[in-house]
């Protein structure tokens, strides 16, 4: 669909909301009119919605002021960080009774303590902004996303944001030490400790992780810090299938033990769609193979990163899993490698509405999952272009569809998810593996959630938000 639907026109009662909201808050935080629609749209474009209005606090006694003035005037809040979410978490349902809070002038780094490896940062600061930041200081905040360039950091705790370094550093899970959250009421939970451990009882902090902004708004994070890698390599290598990169991830994981950071596969069609995406992007080689994988090794210290990387390299050639390969010699050069990862995703979106997955599978059984989905959409619909990679070491895979000529597209996408979630199901995996569950994916959830999964659920949703002020919609109906 090209819009979320909204209750019916209500534009005297929307007046009256934004004139009370202005009166209240100032017209320096109330956005409204045109200005509106640039929050209210998913990254890709296929989604255009609207809200009452967008309000726009510079600190967290005023994210507490909108919030109270919401529940005032019986409005829902939508909270939003970067709007770079892929399955609509932050993307309003509800125009005629949502406003949007966005934290995207909330950017200070409060504190940074080199010695105690930590940082307490707003939640609108921008990832790269942050990581660039700590840079400066030889730390290393080891988040790393496609978005990191817009993305925020409150968004990225909401929804426990993956990406490519999961595999050595964790999930955004790992990264954090405490929050500071407005909650539904407009009190503040206030746990912006950076202890690392804390065993005082229940750590609440994990409840607002992965919740997407339904238990409250994050204001400010602590996160913890490494030494900035002083030694990174990265190479990309062809194989003759994903069962290979398999094999050759198991192999590397042995070797290189927690020195390799990332062990992402691409198929052959990624250089395609990179070269879509940034049409200036050079790539190191054809696609004349059946997989590829980009791999990163990284350390400090006496460790020899280089000359660890050249001798993994070898070995795969002389097992005979890398066909050919290039291992970076600059900065530059491995930028332009993983600017094929990311230029893949540019050039899916280039092509209009596709299906967008974000599954995990036992790592065992990835490439036998890959295969088997693939084959299935070949049957069921050959005119479709299956488009799978992921992050090996993870289990997690973004089997993501582009639908053929023939046939309407939504229907085609509504088909390609149900092939791929059957399979799925038999697989005992994870409809979502790091995007999260937003509005897009909430029926497939819901769907799959057991009776007690519910009730938990439930509870807790219950206990903090009765009144559902907090983005209503997203994740579970109550």
């Amino acid at each position: 669909m090209d819009a979320i639907k909204g209750h019916e026109d209500k534009s005297e009662t929307r007046a009256e909301f934004v004139q009370a909201l202005e009166a209240r808050l100032g017209c320096e935080i109330v956005v409204t009119g045109t200005d509106v629609a640039v929050y209210c749209r998913d990254w890709h474009g296929d989604i255009q919605s609207d809200a009452v209005a967008v309000l726009r606090p510079r600190s967290t006694a005023e994210v507490q002021d909108c919030v109270r003035a919401a529940i005032d005037l019986g409005l829902q809040v939508v909270p939003q960080g970067g709007n770079t979410g892929l399955v609509l978490g932050a993307v309003p349902d509800a125009p005629d009774r949502q406003v949007v809070v966005s934290l995207e002038r909330m950017t200070k780094i409060r504190s940074l303590d080199a010695d105690n490896f930590s940082a307490v940062v707003e939640a609108g600061i921008v990832l790269e902004d942050l990581k660039e930041k700590v840079a400066q200081e030889g730390l290393y905040f080891p988040l790393a996303l496609g978005a990191q360039g817009s993305c925020r950091l409150g968004g990225n705790v909401a929804t426990n944001a993956g990406g490519v370094n999961v595999l050595r550093y964790g999930m955004t899970r790992e990264l954090l030490l405490g929050l500071e959250v407005v909650l539904p009421d407009g009190s503040l939970f206030e746990g912006l400790n950076c202890l690392r451990k804390d065993n005082r009882g229940i750590d609440l902090k994990q409840l607002f992780i992965g919740s997407e902004g339904t238990l409250g708004i994050i204001t400010a994070v602590s996160v913890k810090l490494l030494p900035a890698p002083e030694q990174v390599a990265t190479a990309l290598l062809a194989l003759g299938s994903l069962e290979d990169a398999m094999t050759l991830y198991r192999r590397a994981r042995r070797q290189c033990c927690d020195l390799m950071s990332a062990f992402e596969f691409m198929p052959p069609i990624a250089f395609e769609l990179a070269k879509e995406g940034m049409p200036d992007l050079v790539l190191p080689m054809q696609a004349e193979y059946p997989a590829y994988v980009l791999m990163e090794l990284s350390g400090s210290g006496l460790v020899d990163i280089d000359d660890l990387m050249v001798r993994f390299v070898e070995f795969a050639f002389e097992e005979g899993l890398a066909l050919d390969g290039v291992i970076a010699t600059s900065q530059a050069q491995a930028r332009n490698l993983w600017l094929i990862r990311e230029g893949m995703n540019e050039g899916q979106a280039k092509r209009g509405k596709h299906l967008r997955t974000d599954i995990s599978v036992p790592l065992s059984r990835m490439a036998e999952f890959v295969s088997e989905v693939e084959a299935k959409i070949g049957t069921e619909m050959p005119d479709a272009i299956c488009v799978s990679y992921g992050h090996v070491g993870d289990g997690n895979v973004h089997l993501n569809v582009l639908p053929g000529s023939r046939g309407d597209v939504d229907e085609q996408i509504y088909c390609a998810k149900q092939i791929a979630n059957e399979v799925l199901d038999r697989y005992n995996g994870s409809i979502s593996a790091e995007h999260g569950i937003g509005r897009l994916k909430k029926d497939d959830f819901s769907q799959r959630l057991t009776d007690v999964h519910r009730r938990l659920l439930e509870s807790v949703r219950s206990a903090i938000d009765p009144a559902l002020t907090m983005n209503r919609g997203c994740q579970i109906d109550l």
